[in-house]
């Protein structure tokens, strides 16, 4: 069974603040592909925020490049994603997202809880 357990100060934070957010991957986990954050805000669907895979090559939403650094480690199965010059449309409940094998032949994606960050103006 695999867990995905986030943690970081997410809650309220001012524009223009930073937050950090963790997620680690614990369980029966053979090989981790790729390691990610997703967003859903309020009455839209979950987007892409940013996502990272075992060799370090990363992908950013347009709107967040620039501004959050995603990082990853392999050793410990954890993400990181840093955010910084936080707007009020930054405003979701942020999931970590692993997709990853359990054993040499399943695999699938999983998900945390998700983590409300709430910027206000």
């Amino acid at each position: 069974q695999v867990q995905l357990v986030e943690s970081g100060r997410g809650g309220m934070v001012r524009s223009g603040g930073s937050v950090t957010l963790t997620c680690d991957a614990t369980g029966t986990i053979f090989q981790i592909v790729t390691m990610g954050w997703y967003r859903q805000a309020p009455g839209k669907e979950r987007e892409l925020v940013a996502v990272i895979d075992s060799g370090g090559r990363t992908d950013y939403a347009d709107s967040v490049k620039g501004r959050f650094a995603i990082a990853r480690d392999n050793i410990m199965n954890t993400v990181h994603l840093q955010m910084n010059s936080l707007k009020p449309e930054d405003t979701a409940v942020y999931y970590c997202n692993a997709r990853l094998y359990t054993n040499r032949d399943n695999w699938g994606d999983y998900w945390g809880t998700g983590t409300l960050v709430n910027v206000s103006s």
